[in-house]
Parts: structure tokens; sequence; C-alpha cells
């Protein structure tokens, strides 16, 4: 739990950050925190058979781990004895055993947690899975949170993972409340410098809020709030209040709350009414701790029992361990029945990027030396083995590529600037195969010389066959129009077409010889001025033609269809949309040759 209301208090210094600003860095994590938050989010009996808080923390893990973020487990030790009555009252236990240890309070200076507990073994599990991915884990002396503290306050860490307010009371600087994965992934952030730019408490100031509004260690005083605690605090500042309480308790308190709401008190000579006004402001009995517990929750707060920065378990801690891929297919077989190849699939993309941005760090750190090397110069050989195409993934540029050690994984996808960043000497690589594959598939779908001669033989044959057929039909649509139809009612007879006399305009073929009294606009072929003719618009509806009765020698009559030369004149229309459709088809030709 922490502090009371303390996450209230601290709302207004709430950062939420995107998940990669935990890039490269090393971050400590209260693993029972954790653990109860992945437990709470899965309490259902099928969860917990399904180790559904197991794999939660796993995805989690394979997450940070992606980001070359360094993680350490750190666990409860013992229960401190200043906090056992409040661990009794959260265990339920009944008040007449809370009185026989508290009895023995003196004797006891801390209890040690029952490691057989469900809540323990889930914690166990946590551990073995950590170690397979090469998280280490450190066991606290007493409080988790207080050993995170330490770490961070000695920089051994950029942060803490904690649910408990309190980490602020043991020296934490940062401090990560929550995280969440999947799209827009983030973190969220709290930093003391921002409690003590924006709201004027340092650390000593915090201590003095969990004596006010309770903590594990202290219940508080009595009908306090949130408000009026922080206004007592800020009304004494930072460096002194706590030896202020030290020296007179928490009568200033009382004094202070009383004058606010009843105004100025009067002060008493006696000093039994004194005490009785201290006791009863308002109307309300306040239990107030006695001079000697208040030190002993201050002390609790600055002085924490936890492994020193220089111990040999901080140490051990502190060392890099390896990636136990046979360790770890094994856990998820055993937990998760996972075969090997899933398990490998989820992790070992994560763990290839890591690697890669180590590199990255590597190159960065041998730049900013002055030492720039060239890629093949780098004494620590690259992982990534080359850049196989461009992706987009959520809207994010990456690429697929290969790796060149990474046992059981051949391609994954990677952000494009991390690549960028580590070796852009594989994207140039890339672009330039890229660039040449290209100009092989080009070079492969241009036609040899021969194959292009002989194709380009047929296209010719095939547009003079087209432009033959073409006059012919203009030159069989001309006949059509000056011949005669003879229809009778029982045979029918056609006339023959004397061609010496037929109208030589009619002649596509002859508009040459047309003797110079024919109006210009009137020869279809050779008309100067250009017309724009859609070629895909229907020909122009014929004509109702004119009949005519014509009597023969033998006095028989017939119906003669006279074409009437005003018909003659859908020709030239038709003569040019044949005209354009040969340009369009010639000008096909001179493009193609």
């Amino acid at each position: 739990m922490g502090v009371k209301n303390l996450w209230d208090i601290l709302e207004s210094c709430k950062k939420t950050l995107p998940l990669h600003h935990l890039q490269n860095k090393r971050v400590c994590i209260d693993l029972s925190c954790w653990m109860v938050q992945l437990q709470n989010a899965s309490k259902s009996p099928f969860c917990m058979k399904e180790k559904v808080y197991l794999k939660g923390l796993f995805h989690r893990l394979r997450a940070l781990i992606a980001l070359n973020c360094s993680l350490i487990f750190v666990t409860d030790g013992s229960i401190p004895a200043i906090k056992l009555a409040t661990y009794r009252r959260r265990l339920n236990l009944g008040s007449e055993q809370v009185t026989h240890k508290e009895r023995n309070l003196q004797k006891v200076t801390s209890l040690r947690r029952n490691m057989g507990s469900e809540f323990s073994c889930m914690v166990k599990e946590a551990k073995v899975l950590g170690m397979a991915l090469g998280i280490p884990c450190l066991d606290g002396i007493e409080e988790a949170e207080a050993q995170c503290a330490l770490l961070n306050s000695e920089s051994l860490c950029d942060g803490c993972f904690t649910l408990d307010s309190d980490i602020f009371l043991f020296g934490a600087r940062t401090v990560y409340r929550d995280i969440c994965l999947g799209d827009g992934g983030y973190v969220i952030c709290y930093e003391m410098a921002d409690v003590e730019r924006q709201l004027g408490y340092g650390r000593n100031s915090l201590i003095t809020l969990a004596l006010l509004l309770g903590s594990d260690y202290s219940q508080g005083v009595y009908g306090l709030g949130p408000e009026s605690a922080c206004q007592i605090v800020k009304s004494v500042g930072d460096n002194v209040v706590l030896q202020k309480i030290a020296s007179e308790g928490l009568s200033f308190v009382l004094k202070k709350k009383g004058s606010k709401k009843q105004g100025t008190l009067s002060k008493c000579n006696n000093k039994e009414n004194s005490l009785d006004q201290e006791m009863n402001v308002n109307g309300s009995e306040y239990n107030l701790l006695r001079d000697d517990q208040l030190l002993q929750v201050i002390n609790a707060y600055l002085k924490p029992k936890c492994h020193s920065a220089d111990s040999d378990a901080v140490h051990r801690t502190l060392a890099q361990y390896p990636f136990q891929r046979a360790k770890l297919q094994q856990i998820c077989s055993q937990f998760f029945e996972w075969p090997a190849e899933k398990t490998d699939e989820y992790i070992l993309p994560k763990i290839a990027e890591r690697n890669l941005r180590r590199f990255c760090n590597l190159r960065s750190t041998s730049s900013n030396l002055g030492l720039k090397l060239p890629l093949h110069e780098i004494p620590v050989k690259c992982p990534l083995s080359a850049v196989i195409k461009h992706r987009k993934v959520q809207g994010r540029d990456c690429y697929e590529v290969s790796w060149e050690e990474v046992d059981g994984l051949k391609t994954s996808v990677v952000p494009a600037d991390l690549v960028e960043s580590a070796c852009p000497e594989k994207i140039a690589e890339f672009e330039e195969k890229r660039a040449q594959g290209k100009q092989e598939k080009l070079r492969k779908s241009r036609p040899k010389k021969s194959e292009k001669g002989s194709s380009l033989a047929e296209i010719d044959l095939k547009l003079q066959k087209l432009l033959r057929d073409i006059d012919m039909e203009s030159s069989a649509a001309v006949h059509d129009a000056s011949a005669l139809v003879v229809i009778s009612g029982n045979q029918t007879a056609a006339t023959k077409v004397n061609q010496e006399n037929q109208h030589p305009w009619l002649d596509p073929m002859s508009s040459a010889k047309c003797s110079d009294d024919i109006p210009w606009s009137e020869v279809g072929p050779s008309t100067t001025k250009s017309e724009v003719i859609d070629l895909l618009s229907p020909s122009p509806l014929r004509q109702p033609r004119a009949v005519s009765k014509f009597t023969q020698s033998n006095g028989q009559g017939i119906d003669v269809i006279d074409l009437s030369e005003s018909e003659t004149d859908v020709s030239p229309e038709h003569e040019t949309k044949a005209r354009e459709l040969r340009l369009f088809l010639a000008s096909i030709k001179d493009d193609i040759f």
C-alpha cells in the first residue's frame, strides 16, 4: 500500500512516457507488486490454472528485453517488526493473536514470510522464468521497495517499478508505477525532482505525511485529511519538520488543526487542561504515537535494512547473465504447454533486437570518443547479416533483416531507425542490390534484337492488313452508294453499274483526278481543314431512300431505289473517320519503329 492518499497528492507530477523511454536503462522491479497486479487481472480459477499471470509477466519481460532494458528482480525478505500489526490486519487474524504478538514485539525483530504460500510459489515461478531470460534476482533483507530505492539513490539503476508509494520515503528518485504494452505502449513515471519543484515536498515532508495520514508503519492521525496534512507540512518546511516532530511529537499538528477550526485557543496554565485540549480538539480523539514510536517510524524510512551498495549480493546482481534458450523452452513447456518452436517465435526476435541495440551502443560510444571505424573493422561482429526488405508495421518504418549468430532465428522485423543507427552500411548494400535488381528486371523485360525484329515485323504486317481492309471497306461503301438496287414483286435483278459514268469524286482513290470545278470542300480525302472526329461515335443513320417506277420495253414496271446526290454526303464523314483511323495506326507504327 505505502502511504495513504500519497498517489493522489502526487497526481500533478505524474508523467505518461512512451515505452521506448526505457531503452538502454537499468530498472529494478518490485516483483511482489508486479505479481499482485498480474494476479488481480486474472483471478478466475481458469486463469490461475493456465498461469495467465505468468504469461503476462513473460510478455512484459520480452518487450523490455527488446529495448535492451537491463532488469533486476527484487523480492521481499522478512517482515519488519514495525509492520507486523499492519501485516496481521491484512491477513484478518484475530485480535488475540495480534495482542499476543504485540506483547512479544520487543523480542521479535522481524518475521519470516511463509515461503510455502500460494503467492510465494507464484513469486518463485517468476524468479525461475527470469533467470532463464537472463534476469537476476536480489532477495531483500526486509522490504523490496526499500532495496529498490537504495539501488536507485546510489545510481545503480535508473528507476524502480513498484505500486508502493512509500518507495519515495526510502529515497527513490525515479519511480514507474505502471506499464502498458501493445499499440502505443507507455509507462507511468514519477520523478522526485518534479515533486520537489512543483509541490515543495522533500523526503522529510513525505515521511511526515506518512505519520499524519497513515502508512504500513503507522495508523496516522484520526480525522486528518490529505489537504490539511499537506498544509501543515508546508507551513513547517521540509528542512525542519522531522526535527520538530522529534522534539515536540505531533502536538504541534493538533494545535495547528485546532487553531484553524476554532480560532486561537487560550493558553491554559493547568498542565492537565492543556493535555485534555490536545487530546480532544473539536470533540475528536486523536490516536497519537509516543515519541519513541515516532522515532521508530522515522528511522524505518531513513535507515531501512537493505543490502548495501558495495555488498557482494548487489555486485552479483549487477553482473550480466546469459539467456538460456533450452531452459526457457523447458519452462514454457512445463508452465504453458508451448512447443519449443512457439517459445522461440516469441523470444528470439526480441533477443536479436537487444543484441543489435547493444552493438549500436558500442558503435555510438566509440564514435563519441572520436573512433569512427568502418563496419568491417569493428572488433565486435555486427549481429545483423543483411537487410531483406522494407516494411511498415503499425505505421512505423521497419526492415525485415537476417541475422548472423542467432541460433533458431533466420529473419525478423526491426525498427528502421535502429538499423540506421547500428549499421547504415547494411542499408546502403540493400539499396544498391535493389537498384541492381530493378535494372536486371528491366533488362530481362526488354526483348532481344532478333525477337524484337520478328515481333515488329508481325506488327507491321498486321497494320498493313488492317489498313488494306479499311481501304477496301471504304471503296465498297462508295460503290454501294452509286449502285441502283432493283426490286420487283416476284424477282430481283441487279442493274449493271456503269463505272465509266461513275462520278469521279465518289472514289477516294481518284480524288486527285477531280476537275477544278468541283468544290474543294466536297473532296473527302483531300480536305485541308483538320477535323476532330470521335472514332467511337456511331455511324450516321441512313436516310430513307426515294423509290420510283421504271417501265421496261416489254411494258413491265419495276421499282427502282434511287440514291440521290444528297445521300452521298454521308460518304465524306465515313471517309474522314477512316482517314483518321489510318493516321492513328500510322502514328502507332512510327512510335513502335
